[in-house]
């Protein structure tokens, strides 16, 4: 029984050692939404936007929230606009344009990275800090619980979008 102690209390203070070594250190990353810009019919015999008009008009207002929303956890510190492409869809038969927005942020969590990647508009991320994460049970746990809320929401929010 003594020697069981000892080996929890050597696992304790690794556990804690690992911790130390990173004590408020944030997440850092970079993620690539592509934002999709469908094109509008013109009403009557005008008003019609083209298809990198809609892409560019969407990515404008995404970064204004993205600017002017302040997120718990979270700071944008950098954004790259790139330059708007067009993808021929052939489902829909027509042209669809791509506006891309490249974002480097840095968040408390892993969790609130959630919010990134959840969106339909990701496309990639690349974690900048730390080179390793090191998570126990709980956290795993956590993070689990958490893209499990997130998978459930998004859900039903679509079932609702297309009982309308």
């Amino acid at each position: 029984m003594l020697r069981t102690e000892i080996n929890s209390r050597d696992r304790e203070k690794e556990n804690n050692n690992l911790h130390e070594n990173h004590p408020n250190s944030k997440l850092k990353f970079k993620v690539r939404f592509d934002y999709k810009g469908k094109p509008k019919p013109a009403r009557f015999f005008f008003g019609g936007k083209k298809t990198e008009n809609v892409a560019h008009d969407y990515r404008e207002q995404q970064v204004q929230l993205w600017r002017n929303v302040p997120l718990q956890g979270i700071n944008v510190e950098n954004m790259d606009l790139g330059e708007i492409y067009s993808v021929y869809d052939e489902e829909s038969n027509e042209e669809i344009a791509y506006a891309p927005l490249e974002l480097i942020v840095s968040a408390d969590s892993l969790e609130d990275l959630l919010r990134f990647i959840i969106r339909e508009e990701f496309r990639r991320i690349e974690i900048l800090e730390p080179a390793s994460i090191l998570l126990n049970n709980r956290e795993i746990e956590r993070l689990l619980f958490k893209i499990n809320e997130h998978l459930q929401h998004r859900i039903s929010f679509l079932l609702r979008e297309n009982n309308r």
